[in-house]
């Protein structure tokens, strides 16, 4: 069973249903008890940085969400869900993000492009495809795929090593992440048609 979180903030239908069609068996939940019972874990992310970080600590689901990343569950973050990961952003200055990984999440400084950075772009691999478990979450999808995106904020891992895929919009930034059993993508896979879609499965399948 493949646990999506739900604090009130994520677009969770559209990835529940891609999820489903991607051969999952779905629970939607807020309830940290679930985590423990679950396979793997799908965190969509909608919604501010601070808002997000205080709504999982209301529910209890901050600590839930470290052990079980720590105890080796597949955990997939979304959007948010990636962003959330860091230890800070500057979205929410003085709120603290889950520190799974460490840097930070900043805004977009861009002349002469639209912030937010919306619609459809391509990711470029920062690992080889194969073989290793980076490469896993990336089967079958084409260096330079489009994907859908919808963010004003990026994050800056401090360790390069964790860089997944990047995408150019106006700078080079992080579009995917990958670090032992987390995996998160800055671009919305369930809005990407086939291609995110194959993502997901790909994530089923681990």
């Amino acid at each position: 069973m493949i646990a999506v979180i739900d604090y009130g903030m994520g677009n969770l239908r559209s990835v529940e249903k891609a999820l489903q069609v991607a051969g999952a068996r779905t629970k939607v939940t807020s309830d940290p008890k679930d985590l423990k019972k679950a396979d793997k874990i799908v965190f969509p992310g909608v919604g501010s940085f601070g808002g997000a970080m205080r709504e999982l600590e209301k529910l209890g689901l901050v600590q839930a969400l470290k052990d079980a990343i720590d105890e080796g569950k597949p955990f997939l973050g979304l959007c948010l869900g990636l962003q959330l990961l860091f230890e800070k952003s500057e979205e929410a200055p003085g709120v603290k993000g889950l520190g799974v990984l460490k840097g930070e999440v900043k805004r977009f400084r861009l002349k002469g492009l639209k912030v937010p950075h919306m619609g459809w772009n391509t990711i470029g691999y920062q690992v080889p495809r194969s073989p290793g478990l980076q490469a896993r979450i990336l089967k079958g999808i084409s260096n330079d795929a489009y994907m859908y995106f919808v963010h004003s904020y990026y994050a800056k891992p401090a360790d390069k090593k964790v860089i997944l895929t990047t995408t150019d919009y106006g700078i080079k930034f992080v579009s995917g992440i990958c670090k032992d059993n987390v995996y998160a993508f800055q671009f919305h896979p369930e809005k990407s048609q086939a291609v995110g879609l194959r993502i997901l499965k790909n994530f089923v399948k681990l």
